[in-house]
């Protein structure tokens, strides 16, 4: 009986260390990943944060709709001189394409904010 409950207690300890290790790497991973997010961009930092970051990856956008702000700014960081995004990608796809999908998920959740912060405020200018 000893045996069995200390082999318990062992993998017990093996899966809470397990699961410390995956919250430290959502912990640390999620603001990593959400810092390139088109979304977070575009809606959540100043306007300012995303002209400057769309000027420095050189686009050719000259505006940015706040309704799916951030998959524009996506399309945006996409519709540029090539390599301009600073060569960040996974096996060859740009961050871009890769975040998307994400950023067309958490457009989609704020559509009421963008809708109204579009007809108070309009477009982003890129110019």
């Amino acid at each position: 009986m000893l045996g069995f409950r200390s082999l318990h207690s062992t993998k017990k300890r093996r899966i809470n260390m397990r699961n410390l290790i995956v919250r430290l790497l959502v912990l640390v991973g999620v603001p990593l990943i959400m810092g390139g997010c088109g979304t977070v961009n575009t809606v959540f930092r100043d306007d300012g944060v995303a002209v400057r970051s769309l000027k420095e990856k050189r686009t050719y956008c000259q505006t940015v709709p706040r309704v799916y702000s951030g998959v524009a700014y996506d399309l945006c960081v996409l519709h540029g001189p090539p390599n301009s995004a600073g060569g960040l990608s996974l096996n060859g796809i740009p961050w871009a394409v890769l975040d998307a999908p994400v950023s067309g998920v958490l457009d989609t959740l704020i559509l009421p904010y963008t809708i109204y912060r579009q007809s108070v405020d309009g477009s982003i200018e890129v110019r």
